[in-house]
């Protein structure tokens, strides 16, 4: 099974940590949706985060998810969001299981977002592509190499894939963007 992820649009929330808010999708660079659209073809089965911003990428792509599905919402950021990346706090050095543990106030950790997405992901039996979040993206190679998987760069309108053999989980590309 092929498990295809792709990261939405930019999101259009003037440069603020937009996490559960419901902001749109900057869906404007055509070239760019128009090389995923041929990377991914026509997938059987389509299933994206409830998020705005994932469901205007989808239909800008001319892709009609199957279901949304609300586990794959980005993670919740709690009194974060909406805040300027310069006033973020500074959590010093923490390893990745640390980082993962971290749990902004009113918000929720990584951990606690990956342990929402990972039963959507292993409940698949047949390739599928998933409109969704960075953090769902990560949540996905967390299956593969644990909150290592925070140290991975997820771009707007990039691809990461994954193929599972039976119970395993291997990792195929990570942050794919397809430039012009």
């Amino acid at each position: 099974m092929r498990l295809t992820i792709l990261r939405h649009a930019p999101s259009l929330s003037g440069g603020l940590l937009a996490g559960r808010r419901d902001v749109p999708a900057d869906c404007a660079d055509q070239a760019g949706l128009s090389r995923i659209a041929a990377r991914i073809g026509q997938p059987r089965q389509v299933i994206a985060s409830p998020a705005l911003r994932c469901r205007q990428t989808a239909a800008a792509l001319g892709l009609t998810p199957g279901r949304l599905e609300p586990a794959l919402w980005e993670q919740d950021m709690g009194l974060w969001e909406g805040l300027p990346p310069d006033r973020l706090p500074d959590l010093g050095p923490l390893a990745p299981d640390q980082l993962a543990r971290h749990r902004p106030d009113e918000g929720e950790s990584f951990d606690d977002m990956a342990a929402r997405v990972i039963p959507v992901l292993q409940q698949l039996r047949d390739d599928c592509l998933i409109v969704a979040h960075a953090g769902t993206a990560r949540a996905a190679l967390s299956m593969v190499v644990g909150p290592a998987a925070l140290s991975f760069s997820v771009a707007p309108l990039s691809l990461t894939i994954l193929r599972r053999m039976g119970d395993a989980w291997a990792v195929e590309a990570v942050n794919l963007t397809l430039e012009g």
